[in-house]
């Protein structure tokens, strides 16, 4: 008993120690304040000295691209005019079917279903009619592949997963008729000019 006793009294005679021990910390130090410095930024404590910092964009540098031959960047400019003129269109593809299936994820009702899911195939449909129509087959062939990029799923799967599979073969069948392929995947080592027009174009800053 007497041994817990010294043993308790050695702990708290060494814990007192520590805590004596202990450095004060040093009052914060903020550097001067000029007169033109008004705008509020966050600061690290240092040592004491508080350091101000403020977060800024990322910044991108891409290297100029040089071309073999007058030939190869004409090919380039068109592909780029070509990917820039789609790309809204896969955009407003991948945001429309994604509130799709958040509306279809809250909704029980079949009949409620079947209304969303109609309702998105009339505006994707009037897209089409008022200006998708006019695309050059190129410009339809990349399309598709920017809407497997964006959506994750291929434009047949999408058909085929709001209208069915026969739908989705029939369009799929008029599609090959005017050189166009529903099923068509987009893959970025394949694509790698697709790629880097759409990282460098803009579409995803904020």
């Amino acid at each position: 008993m007497k041994f817990c006793r010294l043993f308790i009294l050695l702990f708290v005679i060494i814990a007192a120690e520590k805590l004596n021990a202990q450095e004060i910390p040093a009052p914060y130090k903020f550097p001067p304040r000029g007169k033109n410095d008004t705008i509020r930024v966050a600061s690290t404590n240092d040592n004491g000295e508080m350091i101000p910092w403020m977060s800024l964009n990322e910044v991108v540098i891409y290297g100029v691209r040089m071309f073999k031959s007058p030939a190869d960047r004409a090919a380039y400019n068109r592909l780029r005019y070509n990917v820039l003129k789609v790309m809204p269109y896969a955009l407003f593809a991948k945001r429309r079917y994604e509130q799709l299936e958040r509306d279809l994820a809250v909704t029980t009702d079949r009949k409620e279903h079947k209304k969303l899911v109609k309702q998105c195939d009339a505006e994707i449909k009037q897209m089409f009619k008022t200006e998708i129509k006019e695309l050059t087959i190129t410009q339809g062939q990349i399309l598709t592949k920017l809407i497997d990029r964006e959506v994750g799923r291929t434009t047949y799967e999408i058909v085929k997963e709001t209208q069915g599979g026969v739908k989705a073969f029939l369009y799929q069948s008029v599609a090959r008729v005017v050189g166009h392929n529903l099923k068509s995947t987009y893959n970025p080592e394949e694509e790698r000019d697709i790629e880097s027009i759409i990282i460098s174009s803009g579409f995803y800053r904020q």
